[in-house]
């Protein structure tokens, strides 16, 4: 982690992976589809991203692997969100700490399926 001029938290690609649980080459990729995800560079090209940008990101994920929508329906959706003033949601709690408090989101979240699992089978039947 590195702080910045104004003392805002900037994380390296590799902190935000962990929060955002998905593969550097998947941010990469992200940054060519979604304008509105354009993180600085460091001197030596090093990726930091802001607080604003880990929202951005874990949206993008939901959109895409929660909701269920294309790359183009989610650049859409984002913008529409992002135009109409409208930020990201809040990250949830377990990913909106700083990437070292990370470690328990993966338990947090297989809990959270875990128990979306039970009220899904209590609908089905």
């Amino acid at each position: 982690m590195t702080e910045s001029a104004g003392d805002k938290k900037l994380y390296k690609i590799g902190e935000v992976c962990k929060v955002a649980d998905v593969q550097p080459y998947v941010l990469r990729y992200w940054e060519t589809e979604f304008p509105s995800l354009t993180p600085n560079k460091s001197g030596g090209g090093q990726r930091l991203y802001t607080q604003h940008e880990i929202d951005i990101i874990l949206r993008i994920k939901q959109l895409l692997y929660s909701e269920g929508f294309t790359i183009a329906g989610a650049k859409k959706k984002l913008e529409t969100d992002l135009e109409g003033g409208a930020a990201p949601p809040p990250a949830p709690k377990a990913a909106a700490a700083a990437p070292k408090s990370a470690r328990g989101t993966n338990k947090a979240l297989a809990e959270v399926k875990k128990e979306l699992r039970a009220i899904l089978e209590m609908l089905e039947d």
